[in-house]
């Protein structure tokens, strides 16, 4: 078979490269769902930072070190978030590859395996570091807030 003979290419084959790749197109809207709520997030750091820079310009001198402290913690959610939203586009653009590898590899018989299982590995590396920086990144915001009573 000519690899880019497409008239010889069975029904079969397509079928059997779509149902290889469902599984990372189900990967893939899971990614998008995920970067949707970083990005969310980080708007709302971004109201958050605004807020607190117009009441450090309208601060006193005793309230202005509270504000800066809240304004150095909201500057290092926001560089995780976007680390996040990185290595998210990251991973959805190597599930990307892998689909269109599926479909490469059904329509031009060439041994795709190796690549598709390093192109997966490093997905879920990088699915990973941004579930770790989203992690890291809640945990200082619950640090950051006071609930109840103050001493």
């Amino acid at each position: 078979m000519n690899p880019l003979d497409l008239t010889s290419l069975a029904v079969t084959d397509v079928t059997q490269a779509m149902q290889l790749a469902l599984g990372p197109v189900f990967l893939l809207n899971g990614i998008g769902v995920l970067l949707a709520m970083l990005v969310n997030r980080l708007a709302r750091i971004v109201d958050r930072a605004r807020a607190l820079e117009s009441r450090l310009a309208a601060a006193s001198p005793d309230e202005a070190p509270a504000i800066r402290r809240l304004l150095g913690s909201t500057s290092r959610r926001a560089r995780l978030v976007n680390r996040a939203i990185t290595l998210g586009t990251f991973a959805a653009l190597l599930v990307a590859l892998v689909v269109a590898l599926l479909f490469a590899a059904a329509f031009m018989s060439f041994p795709s395996a190796p690549v598709v299982a390093v192109l997966f590995v490093t997905c879920m590396a990088a699915l990973v570091g941004a579930l770790l920086c989203f992690l890291i990144e809640v945990r200082i915001a619950t640090e950051a807030l006071r609930f109840g009573p103050q001493n």
